[in-house]
């Protein structure tokens, strides 16, 4: 099909297969891209009141674009101020492409402004509640020996190498007995080498040892009750679980244990350029957020401690 005869939903599909197969970004990433897309070609067309062509994307005006973004603000589900700006970046993403590889610039989105957006520091957990959450899969009545195993597994992964959910989930059976370092492939395939702690690798070792399936090379490390894959859910809804018995707060999540591996190792000492090697972080801008929470960590200890304060 010839570039004029593209519609804008054709280019918007070509967009997400470019996302898809040269980018490689991951499925969620890809959903919510394409439902921002979907959301604003159609949009676009209902204003102009016809199907637009792709040559019609290089004349979209920074007013259709704000009307857009206003109607996004509004409505029975309204996006905050930061979901609103992640949602005009994929938009200027899309026309980014466009001008790249369908010679079809749209000048007016330069006119654009984002909402502003106040920058959230990551809420990690205290080290003693990091503990407390890695020992109380063991106590739990409800769990199998091996299924304890497992979780403590997990969540000392999580926060003993900083990994994703997903990141855990996508290791195989070929990768335990886990040596000195272990080979991660993160977002946008980035590949990063995390060390191994000797609880960490206890953990594993200790997990595989009760595990009541027979596993091939290839097939996923952690298991679910009746033997299939586990899944992130499940890691989220033991850790709400967990949390729970423990009084935990809220913010105590499976994510939140990254977390909290980059501020603890931050204050102990350790460099901002080794941890955003240590997380997978494409950018030291990503990392600094962690700067912030050991500052507040600091000024609250010196709150509580100072004679004067």
């Amino acid at each position: 099909m010839a570039g004029s005869e593209l519609t804008a939903s054709d280019a918007l599909r070509a967009w997400l297969d470019h996302l898809a197969h040269e980018r490689r970004l991951s499925p969620r990433t890809l959903e919510a891209y394409g439902h921002i897309g979907r959301l604003y070609v159609a949009f676009l067309e209902r204003h102009r009141g016809e199907t637009l062509s792709l040559k019609d994307m290089g004349t979209i005006t920074a007013a259709e674009v704000r009307a857009h973004m206003a109607e996004r603000r509004s409505g029975d589900h309204p996006l905050a101020a930061r979901s609103l700006s992640q949602s005009l970046s994929a938009i200027r993403g899309f026309h980014a492409f466009l001008d790249r590889r369908l010679d079809t610039p749209a000048p007016q989105l330069a006119l654009v402004r984002g909402p502003k957006v106040k920058p959230s520091l990551p809420r990690p957990v205290s080290e003693d509640q990091a503990r407390g959450l890695l020992a109380e899969p063991d106590a739990d009545p409800d769990a199998e020996p091996w299924e304890a195993a497992r979780d403590r597994a997990v969540l000392t992964l999580l926060y003993g190498c900083g990994l994703r959910i997903s990141e855990a989930m996508s290791l195989t059976r070929a990768d335990a007995p886990l040596g000195e370092t272990l080979r991660i492939v993160g977002k946008g395939s980035k590949t990063r080498i995390a060390p191994i702690l000797p609880a960490v690798r206890a953990a594993v070792d200790a997990y595989l040892a009760l595990l009541p399936f027979p596993l091939q090379p290839s097939d996923a490390l952690f298991r679910a009750r009746r033997g299939g894959p586990l899944s992130p859910r499940h890691v989220q809804a033991s850790v709400q679980r967990l949390r729970g018995r423990l009084g935990l707060p809220e913010r105590t999540t499976p994510h939140a244990l990254r977390h909290s591996f980059a501020t603890h190792l931050l204050g102990a000492g350790a460099d901002l350029r080794s941890i955003q090697e240590l997380l997978g972080h494409a950018s030291l801008s990503t990392t600094q957020k962690y700067t912030g929470v050991d500052a507040d960590r600091l000024l609250t200890a010196y709150a509580a401690a100072h004679p004067r304060a």
